[in-house]
């Protein structure tokens, strides 16, 4: 959570965070310490059975995507996928369903179990690189 949340300031409208990892590697607790650095104390449910929240964040819209269930790529469109990466930030668990569909300027956050803790590896574009930097 609190690599989210050291994440949140960083973001802009337009930005995708992949959230890649076994399932329990903690990538939905990744996105609520993110989100509720952003919102405060909120409800962040997981979204696997919506494949997909939303949340108002006052510079732009949050969109949570997990796309596990996701039979065809094509099936994030009907998701508002589209209108996600144009204005808002979105955070996509299970991304491998639709890497044909990426631009390729999105953030990795790869998460693996390691014992009782978690190691994160973020890649990203040199704009990524830039802005993490600055951090």
């Amino acid at each position: 959570m609190r690599l989210g949340a050291w994440l949140a300031p960083k973001l802009r409208a337009g930005d995708a965070i992949l959230l890649k990892g076994d399932l329990g590697a903690g990538k939905t607790t990744w996105a609520r310490g993110l989100i509720c650095s952003l919102l405060g104390k909120v409800e962040v449910p997981s979204p696997t059975y919506t494949l997909v929240q939303t949340y108002d964040a006052d510079e732009f819209e949050i969109w949570h995507f997990d796309l596990y269930r996701l039979q065809q790529e094509n099936e994030v469109w009907e998701l508002g996928i589209e209108e996600a990466l144009e204005s808002g930030v979105c955070l996509i668990e299970w991304p491998e369903r639709i890497e044909g569909l990426l631009r390729g300027n999105e953030l990795t956050v790869a998460l693996n179990k390691k014992d009782d803790s978690r190691v994160a590896i973020l890649t990203g574009n040199d704009e990524w690189k830039a802005r993490l930097n600055d951090a």
